[in-house]
């Protein structure tokens, strides 16, 4: 009994816990009161001056993201699925390498390379005798366009790829019989197969692109996440930090039912039985032109999303090792390595008690828990972030005694709070697919044998779910080392991460000192990729 007491305490403290900031951002326009007013005229002056231009910049970021991740992610899946070149089987996990890339890290190598004083704008300047600008400003909204569709582009590559090679090939092969062209295989066999695959891919890019703070900061693009910044940091007016907030939320909640929308119909369309087939048909072998235009497709994304980034943060390192500070690297690579091991061991441990609860009594409590877990990876950091201080504030109007602030912002908690808040979802997603692999059949034969429930999961289901778990580490781990947003506002006074100071560095155009610390997050970035990597690569034919 006093176990499942325990049990529920725990699932209604995890509720909490994931319902918090969202609980209170929409709880803050009820609670203004007298203010309400106040609130009002706050929202009406936000819709004369920036609101339309958070709003106009945001959906015109989101159509050039939306149409470049889908070119170029439908485009490089299809020809590594669909057809044989020299070089495809590299092409296939190389096109996954932007993944270790922040977008923020790929928009200040970009700006380090391409702006005015510049390498290649004082280069052609010099060789050609020009003067002015000789490249378009990279710190734009086109510019932050390009960053995230090489940054983002996996999204839709890993899910078309996947949607491609399940039922597509012996469905191409069976068109090819029948007489039809290669144009018309592709345009009414292969694409609407994949079209619930590319709109989920589109949408994760989207809400990505949504909850990004560093480029759109540092590229000054008015978007609703630095609006939310400039409202709480800069005016000190919550009131409008949370408007924005929930206006950024209601479009991720848009994109939320549109991916799982497509999710489901990605599972309607999966065909049971459709490996036979896809291993009998083959795919055609390209020449000439054609494999050129293979190995453009495929070539570029990798070559604008991850090569180039990393030599133009190399390049100011090989140019004079002096800007380095190898000691203060240690202290932020330790905070980094700190924060990321507690949260993710908390993640991990949360994710392991859920999932086993789920197995045993999937009761109305345990899925609820279960899915507010799994929406708050969706949750922008900005909004976890307000919607954790927002509270805080309520509290030291109340109590002006209260030390609540200062355990939220002097201290780890808050911080960690809002890691648990938006990657427990990450390890709940890894700790179930092991779970999945476990026969029921198990867990019948230990009770059968007299095991009880904390039994069965420390001597039964924990040596199968080891490597589960350890993945499960590695994803949240990685992501809480390139988490900037909430990292920014809620981190502890001198304990700033490498993502930070890269962020504060490049701010200060001291490029050069931020190459290093970027450059640790990319290599941090890398255990995910391989592992990733690993574990799609496709049987060789």
């Amino acid at each position: 009994m006093s176990f499942r007491w325990c049990r529920q305490f725990l699932l209604l403290a995890l509720t909490v816990v994931f319902m918090l900031p969202v609980v209170a951002i929409f709880a803050s326009w009820l609670s203004w009161g007298d203010s309400g007013a106040a609130a009002a005229q706050i929202l009406q002056e936000m819709r004369s001056t920036v609101l339309p231009d958070y709003v106009w910049t945001t959906v015109r970021l989101c159509l050039m993201v939306a149409f470049g991740v889908i070119l170029v992610g439908l485009s490089a899946a299809a020809a590594v699925t669909m057809f044989e070149f020299p070089g495809r089987r590299v092409f296939e996990w190389a096109l996954l390498l932007p993944l270790a890339m922040p977008a923020y890290v790929v928009a200040y190598a970009y700006t380090d390379f391409l702006q005015f004083s510049g390498p290649f704008q004082t280069f052609v300047r010099s060789t050609f005798e020009l003067e002015g600008r000789v490249f378009p400003e990279i710190r734009s909204l086109n510019g932050a366009a390009w960053v995230f569709t090489f940054s983002l582009y996996p999204y839709v590559y890993l899910l078309a790829r996947t949607a491609l090679g399940d039922r597509t090939a012996h469905l191409m092969e069976a068109a090819r019989l029948l007489g039809a062209p290669m144009r018309r295989r592709i345009l009414e066999v292969a694409l609407p197969l994949a079209r619930p695959a590319v709109a989920a891919g589109a949408a994760l890019a989207l809400m990505e692109t949504l909850a990004d703070f560093g480029v759109s900061s540092y590229f000054g693009i008015q978007t609703f996440t630095a609006g939310i910044y400039k409202a709480w940091l800069s005016m000190d007016n919550r009131i409008a930090a949370a408007q924005l907030a929930t206006m950024l939320l209601s479009l991720v909640a848009v994109l939320l039912f549109l991916e799982h929308r497509a999710q489901k119909r990605m599972r309607f369309s999966a065909a049971r039985g459709g490996r036979a087939g896809a291993m009998d048909a083959r795919p055609l072998i390209l020449r000439g032109r054609h494999k050129w235009l293979a190995w453009l497709i495929c070539g570029a994304p990798v070559l604008v999303g991850f090569v180039l980034p990393v030599l133009f943060m190399l390049r100011p390192l090989i140019e004079d090792w002096s800007v380095l500070s190898w000691g203060r690297f240690l202290g932020w690579a330790m905070n980094s390595l700190r924060l990321g091991a507690m949260s993710a061991v908390l993640a991990v441990g949360l994710a392991l008690l859920l999932a086993f609860n789920l197995r045993r009594r999937p009761d109305l409590p345990t899925r609820l828990a279960a899915q507010l877990v799994g929406l708050g990876y969706a949750v922008p950091g900005a909004v976890i972030v307000v919607g954790l201080l927002l509270p805080v504030g309520w509290v030291q109007t109340v109590a002006p005694d209260s030390s609540v602030g200062y355990y939220m912002m002097a201290t780890s908690l808050g911080l960690v709070w809002a890691y648990l808040v938006r990657f427990s979802a990450v390890a709940l997603q890894s700790v179930q697919s092991g779970y999945a692999r476990i026969p029921i059949s198990f867990d019948d034969s230990a009770r059968m044998l007299g095991t009880r429930d904390s039994a069965l999961l420390r001597r039964v289901h924990w040596p199968l779910l080891k490597r589960s778990t350890a993945v499960a580490v590695l994803l949240v781990f990685v992501d809480v080392m390139k988490e900037l947003p909430a990292t920014l506002v809620l981190r502890p006074f001198n304990s700033d991460t490498l993502a930070v100071v890269a962020y504060q560095l490049a701010r200060d155009e001291r490029l050069g000192e931020a190459a290093l610390p970027s450059l640790a997050l990319v290599l941090v970035g890398l255990i995910p990729v391989v592992l990733l990597s690993r574990t799609l690569r496709s049987p060789a034919r």
